[in-house]
């Protein structure tokens, strides 16, 4: 029965292993010797003839004192031989060998007796050389060092990913002792942790061999208090023969860098979105649409819900905030904004909405103290200083609300308002920087608000005075059917110098205007009306169209550096006759019956207030169902369209369909302005009407005229009429 026969009959079925070259003995290089009684060697093993320099067929046989020791250490070696082999133990130590080649070398030595089954004796020399393993000790102590008193946790697992070193590092960051670490796997030793992904990762490194370094972890094991951030590398490990011998694992805390560098990240955020709030808040004038971009733009970045809210009683400028001791405070609701769809908005006042907020609201105190009111972990008994109602509060508080901070809308240092702000699907808390980059962007966006609330309450007054200064009812001139419009600017603060008129003027003849004054606002609905009174006092001396346009010129240059467009017609029921004259105006269109509507052609004049230009009138004979079209430059004028197009449109508006007056107002307003209009649009059109009275005056003075000028019928024949001024003017 041989050797590994007794090991399995007395230990069962044995798992031979078998190693390749290059381990640590392997390194070392381990000789072995034996000797007899008489010291003569009886066995030599290959890594001795390596060690010493002599084979086999030279050593054998030999004795080991001649033949490895110096002629002085000999005495010392046979000493030691001596002790050993009567059985004072074992001895251990280095000794200077002889080499072959004659130098002397410094091997370690374990020197043991043997005994065979006759009852001899023998010596059994283990020898390697010295250096080498004073190496291997330096490093292995060196390693051991490490390993234990390193500030990065290490580890060591065998191939099938069990833990079979843990450093104290390692240990105290997981918050697990080394001793519970051992024999275990990851799964096991660390269940809180996401260990399918770090086994995963280690059997992938065992597969390849190619390390995955500086992965970052983020979380919090038993042993933290706070979150941590660890850099993790794996990396295979080999013998020196390239065998596997399982995976190392090293964990830095890099946590303070971590943090450093979201701090760095969260201050380029910040200040990327100050610098977003420049450019998006204010882009209008518009009072709600400002609102909505301060809502809009906190969504996401710095808040899950938002709201703007702003003084009932700044909004119809009765002054700053009421103070809460009288009272509730009133609050119109102005915009609010979601990161994602959420029934939380319908917990909100709807905007338009008039809210009265008592004194315990977060809200209201916001206002009255005008300063930030943050609640970072919002509890059961906040809710109700938060919502408006109870229902309002469950909506909140199945959305999940856990943090909740307003801060005051301050511009020229009145507040304005308040900026609400809710977190719920973020699991952070609003904190002291959140409140401070709030009030940021607050600021920034009450000086937008206020501007708009300012704008707007000037265009709210220039267009009271605008319409009440535009006539409320147009008259019904004789011969005249005249239908207008008037649409203010769409922009805040453009509203304000478009007029029109329809003025009875003696004889039953009708002045009709329409004028522009330059320039927006209030003085130039002031304007305006200064003007429209001085056409209808003029129109009632019946002067000429170029006179009327002389005159004005004058009062006009006289209103401190003001510039007015202008088109003066009368129309002459009797002669059936319209004469125009122009200031700078847009030529009217003259829409007959059955023929293509046209530009009249007619002298343009200058501006009124330009002075030193003559204006010159015009005559053009009138027919039943004749229309001339007054209009101003807000109707055909865009920022993107030449003004030949534009005008080109309006022509092609009134070739087809001809409609009636009022339905070709609508038609032309539908049709032709920009939704986003930049300018007011004044629309007059008056249609000649058949008239007896009309009729039969116009047919005698016809009569007349052919009496008193004998030379008339031909140019009339030729189509052809001549107006009091000698002008000729086409039909």
């Amino acid at each position: 029965m041989d050797a590994s026969e007794v090991f399995e009959e007395r230990l069962g079925p044995v798992r031979v292993a078998a190693s390749e070259p290059g381990g640590l003995l392997d390194v070392l290089g381990v000789a072995a010797i034996v000797l007899d009684e008489a010291g003569r060697i009886t066995l030599w093993s290959p890594q001795a003839h390596e060690l010493f320099g002599w084979d086999a067929q030279e050593a054998l046989g030999h004795s080991a004192a001649k033949l490895l020791v110096a002629e002085e250490h000999r005495s010392q070696v046979l000493d030691l031989f001596a002790r050993v082999m009567s059985g004072g133990g074992a001895w251990a130590g280095v000794f200077p060998i002889r080499h072959k080649d004659g130098r002397t070398r410094m091997v370690e030595f374990r020197n043991m007796r043997l005994q065979d089954e006759h009852g001899g004796f023998y010596a059994l020399g283990i020898a390697t050389d010295e250096p080498t393993l004073r190496a291997v000790e330096r490093d292995l102590a060196l390693s051991v060092r490490l390993v234990s008193q390193s500030p990065i946790g290490l580890a060591v697992l065998d191939t099938e990913l069990r833990y079979v070193l843990v450093n104290p590092t390692l240990a105290r960051i997981n918050g697990v002792s080394p001793a519970e670490h051992i024999g275990r796997t990851v799964r096991d030793a660390l269940p809180f942790l996401d260990h399918e992904h770090i086994e995963d990762t280690m059997r992938r490194v065992l597969e390849t061999g190619v390390p995955l370094l500086d992965q970052t972890a983020i979380g919090r094991t038993p042993g933290d208090l706070t979150e941590h951030a660890w850099n993790v590398s794996y990396y295979r490990l080999e013998d020196p023969a390239g065998r596997i011998l399982g995976v190392a694992t090293s964990i830095v805390d890099v946590s303070e860098q971590y943090h450093a560098a979201n701090e760095a990240a969260e201050a380029r955020r910040r200040l990327d979105l100050i610098a977003r709030a420049s450019v998006r808040i204010g882009t209008t004038l518009d009072l709600n649409r400002t609102a909505h971009e301060l809502a809009d733009l906190v969504v996401t970045d710095l808040a899950d819900i938002a709201a703007v809210d702003l003084l009932d009683s700044v909004l119809d400028s009765r002054g700053a905030a009421e103070d809460p001791s009288a009272g509730p405070v009133a609050i119109r609701a102005l915009a609010v904004a979601a990161a994602y769809p959420t029934d939380a908005l319908q917990a909100a006042d709807p905007p338009g909405n008039i809210a009265k907020y008592n004194v315990e609201r977060l809200v209201t105190r916001c206002v009255t103290t005008a300063r930030p009111v943050l609640v970072s972990h919002v509890g059961p008994g906040d809710l109700a200083n938060i919502a408006r109602d109870d229902a309002a509060a469950a909506l909140l508080a199945r959305a999940g609300l856990h943090s909740y901070l307003a801060v005051p809308l301050i511009a020229r240092g009145e507040v304005l308002g308040a900026l609400d702000l809710k977190r719920a699907r973020n699991p952070q808390p609003f904190t002291h920087d959140d409140a401070v980059l709030a009030l940021e962007l607050a600021t920034r966006a009450a000086v937008c608000i206020d501007n708009a609330r300012w704008f707007q309450q000037q265009r709210h007054a220039a267009l009271a005075l605008q319409q009440h200064l535009l006539p409320r009812q147009p008259p019904q001139p004789t011969g005249l059917d005249v239908a207008y419009r008037y649409q203010p600017a769409a922009a805040i603060g453009e509203a304000g110098g478009d007029w029109f008129d329809a003025i009875p003027v003696a004889g039953d003849k009708t002045a009709l205007v329409v004028g522009d004054v330059m320039g927006h606002g209030i003085n130039a609905a002031a304007t305006m009306g200064q003007l429209r009174t001085a056409t209808r006092t003029l129109a009632g001396l019946d002067l000429d169209p170029a006179d009327v346009l002389r005159h004005l010129d004058r009062i006009t240059a006289e209103l401190d550096e003001t510039t007015a467009t202008c088109v003066y017609a009368v129309y002459d029921p009797h002669r059936t006759t319209c004469r125009i004259a122009l200031a700078g105006h847009l030529p009217p269109i003259w829409d007959r019956p059955g023929r293509a509507p046209r530009f009249l052609q007619l002298p343009t004049g200058a501006p009124l207030g330009v002075g030193g230009v003559p204006f010159r009138a015009t005559t053009v004979d009138c027919a039943p169902g004749d229309r001339l079209v007054l209009y101003t430059d807000g109707l055909v004028e865009t920022r993107d369209q030449p003004i030949d197009d534009r005008l080109r449109a309006l022509l092609d508006s009134l070739t087809h369909h001809r409609l009636p007056l009022e339905a070709t107002c609508d038609r032309l307003l539908a049709a032709l302005p920009p939704p986003q209009r930049h300018d007011d649009i004044a629309l007059l059109i008056a249609q000649v009407t058949p008239s007896r009275r009309a009729a039969d005056s116009a047919r005698a003075t016809r009569e007349d005229g052919r009496k008193s000028r004998p030379g008339t019928p031909f140019a009339a024949a030729r189509g052809v009429r001549t107006g009091p001024t000698g002008h000729p003017v086409a039909l």
